[in-house]
């Protein structure tokens, strides 16, 4: 129980506020998120044990620990940078500080029983950082059935599994990530004091991770609300964007107004990743806008701009591109190219639906950006040969060396794309850099985003392969280096029929020109 260092709860802290359902907002008019939308992941989490793996229920009890994200201090300084939860925590409870952890019973029926762990403050955090709330007011803020200090979780357990453990089981997750690689690591030294305290206790590492990143790539209806809200007001900043957007001004002036308005109007404090204003040359680089391409150029009027921008809000975010030129006007080659990549994203639609191949997904935007660049006199064809015979050569990948699109949720390059029983990652040019090859399922939320950029590095290696050289004409491809690319990027939902699109923003020529009149 709560030390005399830490204050218990109060009568103000039980009153009304404890009755009403939790939800996270920022005040004012914003989006307001039922905290019940992780009770619905917590529960869906604990069914998916129960399923995949019933012995370890039936055997014992079986609980699930995980530990949120900690506070840092920038390098040797006392400074704090602006702290985002981790994600598959932020999945399971949707707490905002960090130094948290978190028990959940799996129940016999497959529903969730959870404590949450709170860190034990000092004394200091009341006159630094504010009033210390209880643990009380905590489990009433997220929506937990209890809630104690993180230094009593081996009593917590003991709670749960009895006081020897026998028989029980502790969930740790650990696993790789698919799409950066990175190893989450699992909280050994938490869980091994928690296992001496109870000698029956096993520690498994192997079963949640997979089970994780499953019930993550699957969006619950509260999810898809969420998701859909942040992608529309993500729209509204890049509209906003858009209508500013003059000749004369630094790339960094676009991400100023893309963060003011998602913040100044609907409390988007966090973006979902490192904003890319890529404007003339810098739209062939593409993750643009880092430390060392820091949006910096200035506009020219035969600019062509690429902005890839996404929105955050309880840390579901959104991942939109929009490319339009500087000028407002498309020239022709910019007009035959952004209709190409339109025609790629639009035949991309009328594919997916339930069981749809992702993989082919990325084919067919491929023959669809390859009729384009026949059309611009870059590429050309042999014989008989058309777009599609192009694509099984590979080509597209010269033009689009990146996936065509990714799950998205609390994370921008969600989790989910392979794994235990997904399809592999495929071998081949652009293909291989696909971030799943799954097929689609319904209620999986996912961006769309072909691409066709001029990029020198990717043009000569395709001059240098015999099977590719032979359909690019060289002098014109190589007088194109420099123009940069274009990218459109929207954010779906699969339905039982197909998608249904969350963005909103102008994305025919003619609306794009009406927008930027």
């Amino acid at each position: 129980m709560p030390s005399a260092s830490a204050p218990t709860s109060s009568a103000a802290a039980g009153g009304a506020a404890l009755l009403r359902p939790p939800i996270f907002s920022m005040g004012l008019a914003t989006y307001r998120v039922p905290m019940s939308l992780h009770r619905l992941n917590r529960d869906k989490v604990c069914g998916s044990v129960l399923a995949a793996h019933p012995h370890l229920v039936s055997d014992g009890c079986c609980i699930i620990y995980v530990r949120g994200g900690t506070s840092s201090t920038r390098n040797d300084t006392d400074h704090e940078p602006l702290f985002r939860q981790e994600s598959y925590f932020h999945y399971l409870v949707g707490v905002k500080e960090p130094d948290f952890g978190v028990l959940i019973r799996v129940g016999a029926d497959g529903t969730a029983s959870t404590t949450l762990l709170c860190p034990r403050l000092p004394e200091a955090y009341e006159w630094f950082m504010g009033r210390r709330r209880t643990c009380e007011e905590y489990a009433a803020m997220y929506g937990t059935e209890d809630a104690r200090f993180c230094d009593e979780a081996g009593d917590v357990l003991g709670d749960m599994c009895g006081r020897l453990g026998a028989g029980s089981t502790l969930l740790l997750l650990e696993g790789t990530n698919s799409d950066s690689g990175k190893t989450y690591p699992a909280p050994t030294d938490a869980a091994s004091a928690l296992a001496l305290a109870l000698p029956g206790l096993a520690l498994e590492k192997s079963v949640l991770f997979p089970v994780l990143s499953e019930c993550r790539s699957i969006k619950s209806e509260p999810e898809r609300r969420l998701l859909r809200h942040v992608a529309e007001l993500t729209s509204s900043a890049h509209v906003a964007v858009m209508r500013a957007v003059q000749p004369g001004m630094a790339e960094w002036q676009l991400e100023a107004l893309f963060r003011h308005h998602a913040h100044h109007n609907y409390g988007c404090r966090l973006l979902g990743y490192t904003p890319i204003c890529a404007c003339g040359p810098s739209g062939a680089v593409l993750h643009y806008g880092h430390a060392g391409e820091a949006n910096t150029r200035t506009l020219t009027g035969d600019d062509m701009c690429l902005l890839d921008m996404g929105a955050e809000y309880h840390c579901y975010g959104a991942d939109i591109t929009c490319s339009y030129p500087a000028g407002g006007t498309f020239s022709r080659d910019q007009r035959t190219l952004y209709s190409a990549v339109l025609a790629a994203q639009t035949a991309v639609y009328d594919h997916l639906r339930p069981g749809a191949c992702w993989v082919r997904a990325h084919e067919i935007a491929e023959t669809q950006i390859i009729a384009g660049l026949l059309d611009m006199g870059v590429v050309v064809l042999d014989g008989e040969e058309d777009a599609a015979a192009l694509v099984e050569k590979r080509l597209g990948a010269v033009f689009m060396p990146h996936g065509l699109g990714h799950l998205i949720g609390i994370d921008t390059h969600d989790v989910g794309g392979y794994g235990i029983g997904r399809p592999p990652r495929p071998d081949t040019p652009g293909l291989r850099s696909l971030r799943t090859a799954r097929k689609v399922e319904e209620h999986m939320v996912l961006t769309v985003e072909p691409g066709c950029y001029f990029i020198g590095y990717c043009i000569n290696k395709g001059l240098e392969d015999p099977a590719l050289a032979r359909h690019i004409v060289a002098d014109r491809a190589r007088a194109l280096v420099g123009s940069g690319g274009v990218r459109l990027e929207d954010v779906v939902a699969v339905t039982a029929t197909g998608v249904v699109n969350y963005t909103t923003c102008p994305r025919t020529v003619a609306e794009v020109e009406g927008v930027m009149a």
